[in-house]
């Protein structure tokens, strides 16, 4: 009698060699979709972990101050296991921001890793003796650091890990504010005490270099980094302009029974080895004034969104205006956290602009027509806006103003 055969085990996902495995890694652009390859066998885990040819970083996360996440681009919510992670004030690249009594904490909700910051209350002034000064009418001018910071509303609003040995913060109160600088770990942040706050904007880190803009000018600013000699921590030694800005001021303008007027919002982005600048307008508009009610209230309403691109010319130190990011490219803005990522490789079509509400503490500019919101899309091809994921969508309010987005891998 014939020898019967012997039954074939049945195929598995481990049974896919780790390279071929490897290659479908790399065109998962969802952090979510990375984590479930992850989690169907040990030798997928493998894969993942030890990673021979890094796969492209994935699309970032949306994070919701109630712990909600979403991985565009899928529009199901999802929580992180374990902490929660709820009740963040901000977003630095892969980490949420979490305020305490002696200061803050950073965390990385992907590895639990953690980096504690400084009290506001703790900053280190230079000179040491500075104090507020006023002139003869008792009016604060130059208003510097030192008329803000005993503010009950003081906060930050842009935190950049620059280096393992330099934070840099945007730390204000409404439309002022000045940059600060600790290490991680560090016992007290460092101001320039007479420097004068400014509207600034956003921050870079960019080509061991920290640049800084602020709204009313549009100049790029070089914040030059030094060494306290007796502590040891670092400390702002002087901030210099790198480029002269042609800035856009807005002006009310009729269109029928309405008032028009733009609202700015600039962010500094490094893409492709260079530095851009992104000029957001929301046009607003309001009602005019009745000749029977002058008085009468008139709310400013937020409207359409339109983007303008700058790159840096340090060369001759000026801003050279971009009509594209280009065919592979996109930006993901946001007050708190902001990259350019290539998207090629994931079959998604680039020179778009992925943004947020961007709604900034203690400074109510505008309302807006709908009491949803979501992240929307401006293709810079048409200046078309779209809102791709409706259902990843959040109420507007002050709890949820620090959405952001958040960048696995960072």
């Amino acid at each position: 009698m014939a020898d019967e055969p012997t039954p074939r085990r049945p195929r598995s996902w481990s049974d896919i060699p780790a390279d071929i495995a490897g290659l479908v890694l790399r065109l998962l652009p969802a952090h979510a979709d990375r984590a479930r390859f992850a989690a169907v066998c040990p030798q997928w885990r493998a894969t993942a972990r030890q990673r021979p040819l890094p796969p492209p970083p994935p699309l970032p996360l949306l994070a919701l101050p109630d712990g909600t996440f979403y991985s565009p681009p899928y529009d199901e919510p999802f929580r992180f296991p374990g902490f929660g992670f709820a009740g963040y004030k901000a977003t630095c690249g892969s980490r949420l921001v979490f305020p305490r009594d002696d200061g803050c904490f950073l965390v990385n909700p992907f590895t639990g890793a953690t980096v504690t910051l400084p009290a506001l209350s703790s900053v280190r002034l230079r000179p040491p003796n500075a104090v507020a000064k006023y002139d003869q009418q008792g009016t604060a001018y130059p208003v510097t650091w030192m008329h803000i910071r005993g503010s009950e509303h003081l906060h930050i609003s842009k935190l950049i890990l620059c280096l393992p040995s330099l934070v840099a913060a945007i730390v204000g109160d409404g439309h002022i504010s000045q940059i600060l600088v600790c290490k991680p770990g560090g016992l007290s942040w460092s101001v320039r005490a007479y420097d004068m706050v400014r509207n600034f904007q956003d921050m870079a880190f960019y080509q061991g270099k920290l640049y800084a803009i602020a709204n009313d000018d549009e100049d790029l600013l070089v914040v030059n980094i030094s060494q306290d000699q007796s502590t040891g921590d670092p400390q702002v030694s002087k901030i210099g302009q790198a480029i002269k800005g042609e800035p856009f001021h807005s002006v009310w303008h009729e269109f029928g029974t309405m008032d028009i007027l733009a609202n700015k919002k600039l962010y500094l982005v490094e893409s492709h080895g260079s530095l851009l600048m992104i000029r957001r307008k929301i046009w607003c508009w309001s009602k005019q004034a009745s000749d029977t009610d002058p008085e009468a209230s008139r709310p400013i309403v937020a409207g359409p969104n339109e983007f303008e691109v700058f790159k840096a010319d340090f060369e001759q130190s000026r801003w050279v205006k971009m009509t594209t990011l280009g065919d592979e490219q996109v930006l993901f803005l946001g007050r708190r956290c902001s990259r350019a990522m290539s998207v090629s490789q994931y079959g998604m079509s680039g020179d778009q602009i992925f943004f947020l509400d961007d709604e900034e503490e203690n400074l109510k500019q505008y309302y807006y027509s709908t009491e949803i919101t979501s992240f929307c899309v401006c293709d810079m091809r048409d200046g078309q806006v779209d809102s791709p994921l409706p259902k990843a969508s959040w109420k507007r309010c002050d709890e949820m103003r620090p959405v952001a987005w958040l960048f696995p891998q960072d």
